[in-house]
């Protein structure tokens, strides 16, 4: 039997809209047992997951997962460096490479892709 190691994530940009990819995300991390703390701008849930709208402060993360796009994310860049996660996922539309640098730089692992299909081909 594969055992899988869950992973604590942050969800930056969750919305309570399920047709956005972080609403998305959140119920997928929930179903392979990863720890989630979905964090947004408006409360709402995501299934039995509640938006919190307050930034968390020593959560101990393993992973943090972007949905808000390079113009939101400086007001984000020290927030996350000070959280000291292993990694940082960009997902597709949030590149940003002055971000991805400065996480670099603080040994923070900076990767380019889609949660949704990390998830589903193993590779979170």
């Amino acid at each position: 039997m594969l055992f899988l190691k869950m992973k604590k994530t942050l969800i930056v940009g969750a919305s309570p809209n399920s047709d956005r990819y972080a609403f998305k995300a959140t119920e997928m991390l929930k179903d392979y047992k990863h720890e989630v703390y979905a964090f947004g701008l408006k409360k709402g849930n995501i299934g039995d997951t509640q938006i919190q709208t307050d930034w968390p402060e020593n959560k101990d993360f393993d992973t943090i997962t972007l949905y808000i796009g390079p113009q939101n994310q400086p007001d984000y860049y020290n927030k996350i460096i000070h959280l000291n996660p292993k990694r940082v996922i960009f997902n597709p539309g949030t590149e940003n490479n002055e971000f991805e640098n400065l996480l670099l730089k603080n040994n923070i692992e900076a990767i380019e892709a889609c949660t949704l299909v990390m998830l589903s081909t193993n590779q979170f």
